[in-house]
């Protein structure tokens, strides 16, 4: 949840046609001020883990998985979530590089859809987000392999995110890159 991310979202947010299509689903005021809590530089862990509750609950509606998909494929948000993620890779251009061309990949943007859209892949990735909130670093390689061999979808947005360079610019890392 870094504050650049945080602010397109923000700015998404601000949408009147993304707040309207939400409205009936979750409440507004919560994620208008949980969101300004985590756009400010000094937010602590309470405000995160608040925020991966939040956003866990909400993905596991249809309607709200829809919603934050269309972020992506609205160009000038993508474009900002893009940059966001660019500014905190400054020390790995190459990695921001082939972020930013897989975000433009309608066929990869059709595999992140696909993968969200899987109850289970669901699942183990918020159990992989809450080990490297907490910082179980062992358990979290296991249960990204278990993610891989179990789940297509993660193997085809894998494989997708592979013909655009993410994985060889992970692996290269910080030093190498």
């Amino acid at each position: 949840m870094d504050r650049n991310v945080v602010k397109v979202v923000l700015a998404a947010w601000e949408r009147p046609d993304f707040r309207a299509g939400l409205r009936h689903l979750i409440d507004l005021d919560e994620v208008t001020s949980l969101l300004a809590a985590l756009a400010v530089d000094d937010h602590d862990d309470e405000v995160r883990h608040r925020a991966m509750e939040l956003l866990r609950s909400a993905l596991e509606t249809a309607e709200i998985r829809g919603a934050v998909l269309l972020l992506i494929e609205t160009d000038d948000i993508r474009r900002s979530l893009a940059d966001a993620i660019s500014d905190n890779l400054t020390d790995r251009p190459g990695l921001a590089s082939s972020i930013r061309a897989a975000l433009d990949d309608p066929a990869v943007r059709a595999e992140i859809r696909d993968a969200l859209e899987s109850q289970g892949l669901r699942t183990l990735v918020w159990k992989v987000a809450e080990d490297e909130f907490r910082g179980r670093r062992l358990t979290l390689v296991g249960e990204a392999t278990l993610l891989f061999l179990r789940h297509r979808p993660a193997r085809r947005l894998v494989w997708a995110l592979k013909r655009h360079g993410v994985i060889r610019e992970l692996r290269r890392g910080p030093a190498s890159a």
